[in-house]
């Protein structure tokens, strides 16, 4: 079954991220609910090793970008190559026409290459010059943000943020977890010096099966026929009107908000929840499931007042707030 091979590549990535067990759930999510993810968190906190280590179990490619503020849109989709010995031009792909992408640190690049990069995941497809061209069907983008750092940046708007299906903060591990990172890190340097030098030994030495293609998109169908009840259904469309229309239930909620949540987190909610009671070998969706996903489905859909701002208030705790006013159906 397919919940058994994603039960085991869940333990796999677990067993390469210690002490990022949402970020792990999340990635699984963001595959089955075909969609793309942007993690914040400070450096060192193993966002590239989480991706590397998802494509290690797929039967997919990978490729990271190093945005950085030099980087052009051909840098990304690839441009027209001119060959001089018959006078034609030749398309030469970018890294975007790779199954599994990862962004890092997407807000250092300028404005134009991460309009570039939000067209390939919202159409599927990119263009140069006049032709268009689709991209593969598996294809997953993880942007990655450093909280810390801001100067030299380009922060993304609103209406960009919107088109990836969840945003996931992520924090430092704790003191077990760091024990166990600094033993994995020790062990993993000894197995690089032993076999140093022996192209034959880089391969993978544990037992996983790399999930196929058609295996992803079969489970993706069956995340679709889970099913959700239509008290479920209103609850999901309760909370994205609380953040529309936060007037009807409290004057706090109200102050705090400028702009709600688009269609777009709808969806998300709709679509993560169904991933994640899959995911827990469930064929319902439960209340559970859409509070578990509710915040990194719309902390980056929701635009502030500045009264919020003034007042200390993080979309965390605006979100935090909704839950306790919208009640389960």
């Amino acid at each position: 079954m397919a919940i058994e091979h994603f039960s085991t590549l869940k333990q796999h990535l677990s067993s390469q991220i210690i002490g990022q067990e949402a970020l792990v759930e999340n990635l699984l999510i963001a595959l089955l609910a075909n969609g793309h993810l942007i993690v914040e968190g400070p450096p060192g906190l193993a966002k590239t090793r989480a991706v590397n280590a998802l494509a290690q179990g797929l039967e997919a490619d990978f490729h990271r970008i190093q945005f950085t503020p030099d980087l052009l849109p051909a840098d990304l989709t690839g441009t027209d190559i001119y060959r001089p010995e018959d006078g034609t031009f030749v398309f030469q792909p970018g890294p975007l026409f790779q199954n599994l992408v990862l962004a890092d640190e997407i807000n250092r690049a300028p404005a134009k290459v991460q309009s570039a990069l939000l067209e390939a995941m919202a159409e599927g497809q990119i263009t140069v010059g006049r032709k268009t061209y689709n991209l593969p069907e598996l294809f997953l983008v993880m942007a990655t943000q450093n909280p810390i750092e801001q100067e030299g940046t380009y922060p993304l708007p609103e209406a960009q943020l919107d088109r990836f299906l969840m945003h996931i903060e992520i924090g430092y591990p704790d003191a077990e977890s760091e024990l166990a990172i600094l033993k994995l890190n020790r062990g993993e340097a000894l197995t690089s010096n032993a076999n140093h030098g022996d192209k034959t030994t880089e391969k993978k030495e544990n037992s996983l099966r790399a999930l196929s293609q058609s295996e992803i998109f079969s489970a993706r169908e069956q995340v679709l026929n889970i099913h959700m009840a239509p008290s479920i259904e209103n609850y999901i469309v309760d909370l994205i009107m609380a953040t529309r229309q936060p007037e009807k239930y409290d004057d706090k909620l109200a102050s705090w908000l400028a702009y709600g949540a688009s269609p777009r987190a709808t969806i998300a909610l709709d679509r993560c929840a169904r991933a994640r009671a899959w995911l827990h070998n469930r064929d319902f969706v439960s209340p559970a499931d859409i509070q578990a996903v509710f915040h990194n489905a719309l902390r980056h859909r929701i635009l502030l007042s500045y009264q919020a701002e003034a007042e200390g208030i993080t979309s965390n705790q605006v979100l935090d707030h909704i839950l306790t006013l919208v009640a389960v159906a």
